[in-house]
């Protein structure tokens, strides 16, 4: 089979594009009514069901969505694309790449870029866990005598749900945008019909009931808007997923299907909650008629599933970005598809994510007691977005400072009301994305920063390469026939484990190749720029391959192409792989504290083999310690 190109797979006609976009961007957003006006009248918030509270919210609830996802996401934020390709580390990257003048300002974005990328950790723990429960506490309205078994159900969907990963989503895709497009017509039929019934509910369109809402009740209010967020879970995946799809047909689907479907489902549910208070309850699958109630069910826990897929196969993509950029240590990633280019799978990642969010089950027992872990991680991720925007707009764009600096108020203003009411239900589930984003940040700046120790001392340690291989060729050691490839992370230092082979068998390959793989702040790297290949003279080469931030180095691909390239043959079973183990030694030397060196160490003593992340052969490889002090 012949692997698809990143281009071609958006080379698509735009319908079939806004289809598929639908069944995997959208997803989260859009089992977001399940739960989200239910929990906005929690009893915990003291506010009444009456015609003014309802229409108070339902205003919230329709302005949060238009000003948020539609104009601010959908309108500006996916203009910020890096080659086509959006998401938190796209959008920092960018923010970067406009600095003029690095420095301070720099770390301050890199820092809220890795921030953000913890935060959507925190997201995708906790999605799966709200979506699937809140859907099979349906049975707790179709089939009442089921209540004790929506926990065990919800448990057993989670484990096959990260089961099935290891073999790929390729097959089930295609079957994610029908269903979803099943799913948000559902939406609209089913609030349509309780809006016929109920048509005084538009009137919530005049923003004038949100303004009243806030001032009549003010703190109460406040901390509805805690609630209200959750409309707006899954609002950063539109951004996230651009890559893949493109913006057109992401665009396309959320203003022609998606928006109008969740409007008319959320003013549905005010027009069954104005006409029947006790609706509250379960406002979501009480709009359907008794008959209708089973299927809603199974149709919303195959969406929720779909929802939770997005979400799992997002923590993939951006643990491998993260690897790539070196802010996390090597992971094992594999491929699950020959045409697919951007479907991974990461066996640590899935295993983590299910145990952490099977104890999330166990723990919160309810979509009630989850809604209040929801919000923080959602919000603390757009305001890193609306924050690096600013500085795309105005260093990158050239925008007007001043139209940029009213807009951007505007956002933030929104942004932190919603991070502020968040912070409100910390002591409720609060503090779960906040403690899971704030030890991943912890952990992902531990590993930079000693990355940047290691390459330092490295540095100062190292030999240059140049001077060395001309003295090496003037006096050669014994030559043996074969191909030694050497891995180096310097294309200017002597690999340190050639000299440990010099030292030890005193011998020289007949044709010797130092590999430096390089990662561009691009995500994909075509094939026609992806080596630089240099002939040093005496069967000497030094090759380059370059990678973009979305895609997995691949040895056996480099060597492919350099036999097309450069008429270079490799017989793997006369190839031997050079590289050094580094062991990291924690010391009192400037750069850490101690006890952060020592967890950097162990990091760095678990990360994967070289063998597993750059897919050479083991038995082909050759590994020479040596002890770094940081």
């Amino acid at each position: 089979m012949t692997t698809l190109t990143h281009a071609q797979e958006r080379k698509q006609p735009l319908p079939s594009l806004a289809l598929a976009a639908i069944g995997v961007v959208f997803g989260d957003i859009g089992t977001s009514p399940l739960y989200a006006l239910k929990e906005a009248f929690s009893p915990s918030h003291g506010i009444g069901l009456s015609e003014a509270s309802i229409l108070g919210v339902i205003s919230l609830l329709f302005w949060a969505i238009v000003m948020v996802v539609a104009i601010k996401y959908v309108l500006f934020v996916m203009r910020a694309d890096n080659n086509g390709e959006g998401g938190v580390f796209a959008m920092m990257t960018l923010a970067l790449r406009s600095v003029k003048d690095p420095g301070r300002l720099s770390g301050v974005l890199m820092m809220l870029g890795i921030f953000g990328a913890c935060m959507f950790y925190g997201d995708a723990v906790i999605t799966p866990a709200m979506s699937v429960i809140s859907a099979v506490e349906g049975l707790e309205i179709a089939a009442p005598k089921l209540s004790p078994y929506v926990i065990p159900i919800t448990m057993v969907i989670l484990v096959m749900l990260f089961w099935i990963q290891r073999h790929g989503t390729a097959v089930v895709g295609k079957l994610f945008g029908p269903i979803m497009l099943l799913w948000f017509l559902t939406l609209a039929v089913l609030g349509a019909y309780h809006i016929a019934l109920t048509p005084g509910v538009l009137i919530a369109l005049n923003p004038y009931y949100a303004v009243s809402f806030m001032a009549e009740h003010v703190l109460q209010a406040y901390i509805v808007l805690g609630s209200v967020v959750l409309v707006l879970t899954g609002a950063e995946a539109l951004y996230a997923d651009m890559g893949h799809f493109g913006a057109k047909p992401i665009r396309c689907g959320w203003y022609a299907i998606v928006m109008p479907s969740l409007l008319l489902n959320y003013f549905g549910q005010g027009a069954l909650l104005m006409h029947s208070p006790k609706a509250i309850e379960s406002p979501f699958f009480l709009l359907a008629p008794e008959w209708a109630l089973l299927p809603l069910v199974i149709l919303s826990t195959i969406a929720t599933v779909i929802a939770s897929q997005a979400v799992i196969s997002g923590a993939y993509s951006l643990t491998s970005q993260a690897i790539q950029l070196g802010y996390v240590p090597r992971m094992k990633i594999l491929h699950t598809s020959e045409l697919a280019i951007g479907q991974i799978y990461i066996p640590l990642v899935n295993w983590m994510l299910l145990f952490i969010i099977l104890c999330i089950v166990v723990g919160f027992k309810s979509s009630e007691n989850l809604a209040a872990a929801y919000g923080l991680a959602v919000t603390a991720t757009m305001l890193v977005t609306t924050i690096l925007l600013s500085v795309v707009m105005t260093n990158l764009w050239g925008w007007n400072r001043f139209l940029v600096g009213g807009m951007i108020a505007v956002f933030l203003v929104i942004d932190i009301g919603f991070f502020g009411a968040s912070l409100l239900k910390i002591e409720q589930g609060g503090w779960l994305p906040l403690c899971i984003g704030g030890a991943l940040f912890f952990l992902l700046m531990t590993w930079y920063k000693g990355r940047m120790i290691v390459k330092d001392r490295t540095a100062a340690d190292g030999i240059p390469l140049m001077p060395f291989l001309q003295g090496l060729l003037a006096h050669p050691p014994h030559r043996v026939s074969g191909t030694a490839i050497y891995l180096t992370g310097s294309d200017s230092l002597v690999p340190v484990s050639l000299l440990h082979n010099l030292k030890h068998n005193k011998v020289l390959h007949e044709r010797t190749i130092f590999l430096n793989f390089l990662t561009r702040d691009i995500p994909y790297v075509d094939d026609a720029h992806r080596l630089e290949v240099k002939d040093i003279s005496g069967g000497l080469f030094l090759v380059k391959a370059a990678y973009g931030f979305n895609e997995t180095p691949d040895v056996k691909a480099v060597l492919e192409q350099i036999t097309r390239t450069h008429a270079m043959t490799f017989e793997l079973m006369d190839t031997s792989f050079f590289m050094a183990r580094e062991t990291v030694v924690p010391t009192e030397l400037p750069g850490m504290s101690v006890w952060r060196e020592r967890v950097f160490a162990w990091m760095h003593q678990n990360a994967a083999k070289p063998t597993d992340f750059f897919s050479i052969p083991a038995n082909r490889v050759v590994e020479l310690g040596t002890k770094i002090e940081i």
